[in-house]
């Protein structure tokens, strides 16, 4: 295409091929949509790559807390903590901080925690029905959660968050010794106290998954395209793409789902959200490393430990440092190190690591909703580490709207406005 092209493409342009984007278009498509998937990558390679795997519908609490605010002086004082900012990035981070601490009041966390519980119990039915519509049950692995804990001390720090859970009929048990090691094997005896969570489910592999999904919209008449996206211009009837090569598209409206590249777009029509990019780190050890029965949660070292078909994945922390600092994959091997001592006996030989870009809004809520600029444009973006988890009640969300259906649920709390 020569510079400066325009063409008319697709119904709806969705920017973003991660796992948001992708259960967009197939909902788009459930509504009888034309579809193109536009990324500056290949599909599925960014964050939608490297996660956990897990449809962590239980994780209600928001990463904004009261609890989060009593650790974090903690874990900010090690520079490869659970939770960490390179001190170089924080005069950039400020405002992002200053919000975040906003949020963790115990009345706006609580309402944080209640518009979460929502769009869990949307993800929860969402999930399972697109995973049926798709074909793709087998890939499903419901062997539940264990989080651990060194002490009775630390149990009794999170049992408020077990309260409001089981105010929302999550259902879980506390547990002791044998118990423990009959749901894991081989564990350290430095957990002497565990929750195991019995309906949390993981994916077999996240980049498979999410593949197996976009080749379904791509079956049912979606296309891909890459490209990087630099700026959007709503018409009088639709809406107008400037692409980094100089060419033009046109659609009839736009889903904004390129999570921590989201903000740009947001920002050129004259939507200042605050969007942050927790930095997640993991590496994936060889199958058979260890003989994981489930995730296994390390709640006060901040990583989990899953078992995929592709290895063991030991992965999680937050680093709060933007989009352009290379990785410091010693947080990687902090986690790796933490892990062995863990799980003795962990081959901690031929890891695979990786980083990845989790975007982040202060209120650990998303932003779904539409642009100020233009009912024709939609935001899905700042899932933080849950976008595997609310991807399907997104996509259904994003289908509502762009249709002028009443959504779902109330997105009152999304709303890209509320900054």
């Amino acid at each position: 295409m020569t510079e400066g092209h325009s063409e008319a493409t697709a119904d709806v342009i969705v920017i973003g091929a991660g796992i948001i984007g992708i259960a967009a278009a197939s909902y788009l498509q459930d509504d009888g949509r034309s579809v193109l998937l536009i990324d500056r990558g290949e599909i599925a390679m960014g964050a939608s790559f490297g996660n956990a795997g897990a449809f962590a519908f239980s994780d209600v609490l928001p990463l904004a807390s009261p609890g989060i605010m009593r650790k974090a002086p903690k874990w900010l004082v090690d520079p490869l903590g659970p939770l960490s900012i390179p001190p170089a990035y924080f005069p950039a981070i400020a405002p992002w901080l200053l919000r975040f601490w906003r949020a963790s009041r115990p009345d706006r966390a609580n309402q944080s925690m209640h518009a979460q519980i929502a769009l869990m119990r949307l993800a929860a039915g969402e999930t399972m029905a697109l995973i049926g519509r798709a074909g793709l049950t087998a890939m499903l692995r419901p062997n539940g959660n264990l989080e651990l804990y060194e002490s009775d001390e630390e149990l009794t720090a999170a049992l408020r968050g077990w309260e409001a859970r089981k105010a929302e009929g999550i259902e879980f048990e506390h547990l002791r010794g044998e118990a423990i090691a009959a749901l894991q094997p081989g564990l350290s005896p430095r957990f002497k106290v565990a929750t195991f969570v019995p309906g949390w489910k993981n994916i077999a592999d996240p980049f498979d998954f999410a593949r197996a999904l976009a080749r379904r919209v791509e079956k049912r008449g979606g296309r891909f395209r890459r490209a990087e996206v630099m700026a959007l211009r709503p018409l009088g009837w639709g809406v107008e793409l400037a692409l980094k090569d100089g060419t033009t598209l046109r659609a009839r409206q736009v889903v904004i789902a390129c999570g921590a590249w989201s903000r740009p777009l947001a920002l050129g029509l004259g939507d200042r959200i605050p969007l942050e990019t927790e930095r997640g780190y993991n590496t994936t050890l060889p199958p058979g490393s260890f003989d994981v029965r489930r995730q296994l949660t390390f709640g006060g070292h901040g990583f989990v430990v899953t078992p995929l078909s592709s290895g063991i994945r030991v992965g999680g922390a937050v680093e709060l440092g933007g989009l352009a600092r290379p990785p410091d994959f010693r947080r990687s091997e902090v986690m790796l190190r933490k892990a062995a001592a863990f799980l003795p006996g962990l081959k901690t030989e031929g890891g695979r690591q990786w980083m990845g870009f989790r975007p982040s809004l202060p209120d650990s809520l998303p932003v779904i909703g539409h642009s100020s600029a233009s009912p024709d444009v939609v935001y899905a973006f700042g899932h933080g580490h849950l976008g595997l988890t609310q991807s399907a009640a997104t996509g259904r969300l994003v289908a509502d709207l762009l249709a002028g259906r009443s959504p779902a649920i109330s997105i009152e709390a999304f709303r890209p406005s509320r900054f």
